[in-house]
């Protein structure tokens, strides 16, 4: 386990001061793992899965148990679905949202974050409510923006909207190549 530990650590570009800090596990106890040198228990375990922000079955290697499915756990924020579709620490997380039908449209309310944001419409009409301008994106369309911008996702007609969205932390861009023209995108009044 003590080789997987260090790559995990060098992958992440940590430092074992960093780690260290990060976990409240001292950095001798952190060598001592990642050389062997020490057993790894649940109490060492616990807090490096939180700072990796991984599962404690993937830090230690324990065999897939065969089990193709994936238990998906929707997360509600801000009255809308947010369903993970990606597992991975760091780097760009997949997420489906559903946003549901409303009797009476939300007042945009928009916000900003650090990072950079890909979405693409399943279903619905979304209001993307990005700085000064107020669009509309049918089915089909898509949208990339830096979410340090003042933003806003929500329904254009009241009705249920699904979208797919790629964030990054970093602010990788996601780009889309196709031959066909974007006409179906119209901003609202």
């Amino acid at each position: 386990m003590g080789p997987r530990l260090r790559a995990l650590r060098r992958r992440r570009g940590l430092t074992l001061a960093e780690l260290a800090a990060a976990t409240g596990v001292s950095e001798s106890t952190l060598s001592r793992l990642e050389s062997g040198r020490r057993r790894a228990t649940l109490e060492l375990l616990l807090p490096l899965t939180r700072a990796y922000d991984v599962p404690l079955d993937d830090l230690v290697g324990a065999p897939r148990t065969g089990d193709p499915r994936i238990h998906l756990k929707p997360i509600h924020r801000f009255g809308t679905v947010l369903v993970p579709l990606s597992r991975r620490p760091g780097g760009t997380h997949a997420f489906k949202m559903i946003i549901p039908a409303r009797p009476e449209p939300l007042e945009p309310a928009p916000q900003t974050h650090e990072g950079f944001e890909w979405l693409y419409v399943l279903d619905g009409r979304l209001r993307l409510v990005l700085g000064e301008r107020d669009l509309v994106l049918p089915p089909g369309e898509a949208a990339e923006f830096d979410t340090s911008r003042p933003h806003w996702l929500g329904s254009a007609d009241g009705g249920t909207v699904e979208l797919l969205i790629l964030f990054d932390l970093q602010g990788l861009r996601a780009h889309t190549h196709a031959d066909a023209p974007r006409s179906s995108r119209r901003e609202s009044e």
